[in-house]
């Protein structure tokens, strides 16, 4: 038997309350490196295709000549843009709005109809990555040899691979952010100012900041650039809809999954096409399972279709199990000419109405663009005075600016008052693609009633092209 003090002191334990595990675990996942199994395939072969003319273009346009000068450069400190035989200046900031409005329309169209085709073909950290894990696997060896070379000990040939690797990443990202500081530095003067170590201070902190930014998002980040810092990943869900190309895994086809060899029927073991060899995950850039449905992370590579359609050429299964296809075409057993079909609906065809109007006005608008600006300033010093011969004379300075590659002499003229004239020089001569600022000097006889700003406009039109002319307003004070 128990004493009535032992009854109580256990009555009074259980009455209190029992300690709740505190969980002292992580709140964010850790990390884990994720690396890529090498594929080919028809979708990896137009995925590199796209990856060779992207970087053609860029490694190559910035050495090209036009008209004595470098074909494109963004000049900032001359304020220029030149793009082949066009010149654009600060005036021309429209052209720019409208290259936003017109690549954003042009990314939801793409977006609309195919889902997420600019990540996985033409996006800058999806062909960096690309590269520099083809760099990895040359120098260390395919997905099996470096998932071993992770699990070394450190040695002097992991040293030596690893060196070599970060050696061959670093000179491809100087590379590229000289080549990147190129289109706004001309490109040879910077060549040149390299060899002797004399890039201004600019200069020296975009190379070494965008070489910095590539190697550490292309090298190290990877996917998580676009799990997490990328805001494209994030929104894309609101420019999908039900039939949206997107890389979907036929679960009707594929489960249940079971390994099977080779020409055996999955019917005869009673399981689906999916032989459960993982490989569309080991393929996966974003280390993501396809056959858990769309996720946010897929990036629409198509590698693991490829992979797929290897290995069910290899069990004799027909491909497409996982393909690239729509929800609604997934549901409802659509054929190819039907996907074809809703890929048209009213959504795609008025973002391609816009797309191809902004495209339309824009070519007209460079088509038709005058190669000539002028602006007019009045000296603010003084509004008006008196000149010797007893006219009134009103001072204003003339930018004219020759957006065109050739020299032109322009003449120049005012009208809007009677007897109102040029004192000052009425030709001048303005350098291809430059400007020239001169001072006017504009008298009248004071006409009787007038008083305060009167309206006037000046001409300037070249002389050797008559379509080349620009009229613009301006204000004459009367005292």
């Amino acid at each position: 038997m128990t004493s009535p003090v032992e009854n109580s002191a256990a009555a009074t334990a259980a009455q209190k309350p029992q300690a709740v595990p505190v969980n002292t675990g992580s709140l964010y996942e850790k990390r884990r490196k994720i690396q890529v199994r090498e594929v080919s395939g028809r979708f990896n072969k137009w995925r590199w295709s796209m990856f060779f003319l992207t970087q053609a273009l860029f490694y190559g346009l910035c050495w090209i000549d036009w008209n004595d000068r470098q074909a494109v450069l963004f000049h900032l400190v001359e304020r220029k843009f030149y793009i082949f035989g066009m010149v654009l200046w600060p005036q021309d900031v429209i052209y720019l709005a409208v290259l936003l409005v017109l690549s954003a329309y042009a990314l939801f169209l793409v977006t609309a109809i195919g889902g997420r085709l600019f990540c996985g073909y033409a996006c800058p950290q999806t062909v960096y990555t690309e590269i520099f894990m083809w760099i990895e696997r040359r120098i260390e060896g395919d997905r099996a040899a470096r998932l071993k070379l992770d699990a070394q000990p450190l040695s002097l040939r992991t040293l030596r691979l690893r060196a070599s690797k970060h050696l061959v990443w670093l000179l491809l990202a100087f590379w590229t952010s000289f080549t990147f500081v190129g289109y706004f530095t001309p490109v040879k003067e910077l060549a040149a100012s390299v060899t002797t170590l004399s890039l201004g201070p600019w200069e020296w902190f975009w190379v070494f900041f965008y070489a910095g930014f590539l190697y550490m998002q292309a090298g190290f980040l990877r996917e998580q650039v676009c799990k997490h810092m990328c805001p494209y990943a994030r929104f894309q869900g609101v420019m999908f809809d039900p039939d949206t190309l997107i890389i979907g895994y036929d679960p009707e086809r594929g489960e249940p999954r079971g390994p099977r060899r080779k020409n055996v029927e999955a019917a005869a073991k009673k399981t689906g096409d999916c032989i459960d060899c993982s490989l569309c995950v080991q393929v996966c850039p974003t280390g993501i399972d396809i056959r858990n449905g769309l996720q946010y992370e897929c990036i629409a590579c198509a590698k693991c279709i490829d992979v797929c359609d290897e290995v069910m050429d290899k069990v004799g299964s027909p491909r497409g199990l996982i393909r690239y296809s729509t929800e609604n075409a997934m549901a409802q057993h659509y054929g190819p000419r039907e996907i074809l079909a809703h890929l048209m609906r009213p959504r795609t065809l008025l973002y391609g109405v816009i797309l191809t109007a902004i495209i339309a006005g824009a070519a007209w608008s460079l088509a038709t663009r005058t190669p000539l600006k002028v602006d007019v300033l009045r000296d603010r010093g003084s509004l008006s005075r008196e000149a010797d011969d007893g006219r009134i004379e009103n001072v204003f300075t003339l930018q004219i600016m020759n957006t065109d590659e050739q020299a032109h002499r322009f003449a120049i003229s005012v009208d809007g008052l009677d007897g109102i004239d040029i004192v000052d020089e009425r030709i001048v001569e303005v350098a291809g693609a430059s400007a020239r600022t001169l001072p006017l000097t504009v008298r009248v006889e004071a006409p009787p009633g007038k008083k305060g700003a009167q309206t006037i406009h000046f001409e300037v039109r070249a002389q050797n092209h008559e379509d080349i002319a620009v009229r613009e307003k301006a204000s004459f004070y009367l005292p």
